[in-house]
């Protein structure tokens, strides 16, 4: 296995682990509150979620493509 399809491997958990710490963050209640009041999540939850998608996407793409010999 190539080193780029490890750290795909790496980045794609990573990045699930980070969605998930972003979804437990979303679920509290000093959040909630947060989101009903003014309609959208605090920016620390939303880095959360966008930096999780980011390197699952990343994890995939090398995963799947890696580097052609």
């Amino acid at each position: 296995m190539s080193p780029v399809r490890i750290l795909g491997i790496v980045l794609l958990v990573a990045g699930i682990v980070i969605l998930y710490f972003g979804w437990q963050t979303s679920q509290g209640l000093v959040e909630q509150a947060h989101e009903t009041l003014t309609g959208r999540f605090t920016d620390e939850t939303t880095w959360y979620f966008i930096g999780g998608g980011v390197a699952v996407v990343l994890g995939l793409l090398l995963t799947i493509f890696g580097v052609k010999r």
